[in-house]
């Protein structure tokens, strides 16, 4: 199996980040002897992960694997939140330096109602930032991002369903705002079509800023059923919106001839997040690994 860019698994096609229940009772082992097994060689932090780095460390190392990066939230919307969030920024940066990662996978929290603080439960909209709220935002990722680079590695920002970046103009409006040399972008394929773009056209629109890829499907059905019934971002995960590569209405042809023609070399990452009850973990990302060959540009094989 060989591919032109670094591909690897994330851990949430096994155990569920926003959605606990979705393989809850799943082990770290499980997982990176499955990621193992596919023949991947790369995953990112997942909450079943051991926190000790002696221990992560020898569990990833035995098997080959590499810890991509780790998600971080932020929330630099507020200002009144900016000091203690760099803080905790720099302290991830100096984790995923001692875990070899390069990209730190960064997603701005204000607003959203399922991960701001500031919300309560009830809430059911996530609150679109004003003036101020953009211009503290890229601020503050202006801020982290250099932190990334004092640490060797970039800040990859990662436009997201049910936040306050997840729509093509505010991904647009995000990389306007903020210092390319300081604020890269995690493309993922699943939330731009979530977001309402054309994942295709984001790839295009901001390849020079990309530096992290995440390649996740949509089912199409469900999520114009969910938006019908103007469902919140965590019930779309529990009723199946997104899946794996080959499995929904993404056409994956077009992205892949584009990252070849590129030439990217970074880091693609095979997200499923749907509940592995239902959709067994292994079985699908085997599934997604055998569909992205089988439309790999001619000649265009490389790197594992």
């Amino acid at each position: 199996m060989s591919f032109p860019f670094q591909l690897g698994a994330h851990p949430i096609n096994w155990v569920g980040e926003d959605v606990k229940e979705h393989g809850d009772a799943t082990g770290y082992e499980q997982i990176l002897d499955d990621i193992q097994s596919l023949g991947l060689t790369g995953t990112e932090m997942g909450r079943k992960y051991p926190k000790d780095i002696a221990l992560l460390k020898k569990e990833l190392s035995r098997r080959n694997i590499r810890l991509v990066s780790q998600w971080k939230s932020v929330l630099f919307s507020d200002p009144a939140y900016r000091q203690s969030e760099l803080k905790a920024f720099r302290e991830h940066a100096q984790f995923l330096q001692d875990m070899g990662s390069t990209v730190i996978s960064t997603c701005e929290i204000g607003g959203s109602q399922h991960f701001d603080p500031r919300r309560s439960s009830s809430e059911r909209e996530v609150l679109r930032l004003d003036d101020a709220g953009w211009s503290s935002l890229a601020e503050g990722l202006n801020a982290a991002g250099q932190i990334a680079r004092e640490y060797g590695m970039k800040l990859t920002y990662h436009h997201h369903g049910g936040t306050v970046v997840e729509r093509p103009e505010e991904i647009d409006k995000l990389m306007e705002l903020t210092d390319p040399a300081s604020v890269y972008l995690l493309f993922d394929t699943g939330h731009a079509l979530y977001g309402g773009a054309d994942p295709l056209t984001v790839l295009r629109k901001h390849y020079d800023r990309i530096a992290y890829v995440h390649l996740k499907d949509v089912r199409m059905e469900e999520l114009e059923r969910a938006r019908a019934g103007q469902c919140d971002f965590i019930t779309c995960i529990r009723n199946g919106v997104f899946t794996v590569p080959g499995d929904g209405v993404i056409d994956f042809r077009p992205i892949l001839e584009e990252l070849v023609v590129r030439n990217y070399s970074g880091w693609a990452m095979l997200e499923g997040e749907q509940d592995p009850a239902i959709h067994p973990a292994r079985e699908y990302a085997a599934k997604a690994i055998a569909y992205l060959q089988s439309i790999l540009p001619d000649g265009a094989g490389g790197r594992r």
